[in-house]
This record gives structure tokens, C-alpha cells and sequence, in this order.
């Protein structure tokens, strides 16, 4: 059985949730304490299961780039986008977390944007600055959804590795549920590189297209 503290609840309070499409919907945003990675997390309540219907919960890493500014460089804003949309209709919770980058942080993420630009895909680049891949560890998530009182859940990812994280730290997770492919011009190589080095599920036959065109 994993062995981390358990987290409690701070505080709870409404929020509407505005989008620049004009879709709108109220959510409940949580705040904790005791998060083993002293970070502000936050769970953003949205919906209710209908009974005997497991709750739709996705691990969002916060993207300052793609999520308020609308970078084209990655998918982030698209699928946080998609995901409050999916959970608030299904009910369930998504946890934006303060990971930056995959975990390296802002400014690591804009100097591996700097590499990338010169030819590196977004794992190639984080090595080349001395960093991992992937520096995300999901024990303060785990930390909010049993806090929240979910044990057993839906994941809404591409990402094996957050199921395969959540899974060792004591949260079932029955079904991972894929996300939409945003893919444009400017963030196709970065998608097929996570199809490559972190077997996301994600089309590759038509990310190649799109890369070769």
C-alpha cells in the first residue's frame, strides 16, 4: 500500500467559469492543506455522477503558454477546454496542477522552446538543458482526490503514465478515456514526440501526414 500523508480540504468556493467560445459553466474550486509538494493545486469541482456512475476526473499541468495565452505550440489550452466541457457533463473534478513545463518549470520550458526551435522535440530538448522528461509525480493528486473523497475514478488523458502513477499510489483508476486531437500546424512535431517517447494515445499515422505536409 503507497504510504503519503493525507491532505485535507482548506476552503471551497463558487466560481463561474467563463471561455472566450462562449461556453459558461459554475464550478466549486477547491484549495488544500498538507500537499506533500507544498504547491497551490487546486480541484475544480464540476457536475454531479449520477448514481452508481464513477466520477470523470483529469490531471491537468498547469501551461501558463497554452492555457492564458493561447499558444499554438502545444495542445494544453484546447484540452483544458475540453476536459471542464466532458467533466462538467459527466460530473467529476479536474485538478490543476502546478507543474509547469512537465514539471521543469516556466523559464526551463521557454529555454527547451529555444532548443526546439533549432531542431530537438520537447524530450530531446529537456535533456539537452540537463533535465528529465517528465519531472511530473502525482502524489499530491492522489493527496486531493482522496480528500475529496474519490477513491476510484475515470482518467481523462492520453497519458499512460498518469493512470500507471495513480494506480501505485492506491487510486483505482477503471478507465482511461482519450482526449480530442488538437493538432496545428505549429504543434504536430510535439505531439508525435509524445506518441514516441511516452506511448501517448494519440493518432500517429495522421500526426506523420500532417508533419509531412
Amino acid at each position: 500500500m503507497a504510504d503519503y500523508p493525507a491532505a485535507t480540504q482548506r476552503a471551497r468556493v463558487r466560481v463561474p467559469l467563463r471561455f472566450n467560445d462562449g461556453y459558461s459553466v459554475n464550478a466549486e474550486l477547491v484549495t488544500f492543506h498538507g500537499l506533500t509538494d507544498g504547491q497551490e493545486h487546486v480541484a475544480v469541482v464540476l457536475g454531479d455522477p449520477a448514481p452508481g456512475t464513477l466520477p470523470l476526473v483529469r490531471l491537468h499541468s498547469e501551461c501558463l503558454t497554452g492555457d492564458v495565452f493561447g499558444s499554438a505550440r502545444c495542445d494544453c489550452g484546447p484540452q483544458l477546454r475540453e476536459a471542464v466541457e466532458r467533466i462538467a457533463d459527466r460530473g467529476g473534478v479536474l485538478l490543476y496542477l502546478r507543474q509547469e513545463g512537465r514539471g521543469i518549470g516556466l523559464y526551463n520550458k521557454l529555454d527547451a522552446y529555444a532548443l526546439q526551435d533549432q531542431g530537438l522535440d520537447t524530450y530531446e530538448a529537456n535533456a539537452a538543458l540537463g533535465l528529465p522528461e517528465d519531472a511530473r509525480d502525482y502524489t499530491a493528486a492522489a493527496q486531493m482526490l482522496r480528500a475529496l473523497g474519490i477513491d476510484e475514478l475515470d482518467l481523462l488523458s492520453n497519458n499512460p503514465d498518469k493512470a500507471e502513477q495513480l494506480r501505485g499510489l492506491d487510486v483505482t483508476v477503471r478507465d482511461r478515456v482519450p482526449t480530442g486531437v488538437f493538432s496545428t500546424a505549429h504543434n504536430v512535431r510535439y505531439l508525435r514526440a509524445k506518441v514516441l517517447h511516452t506511448q501517448h494515445t494519440l493518432p500517429l499515422g495522421e500526426l506523420t501526414e500532417l508533419n509531412a505536409g
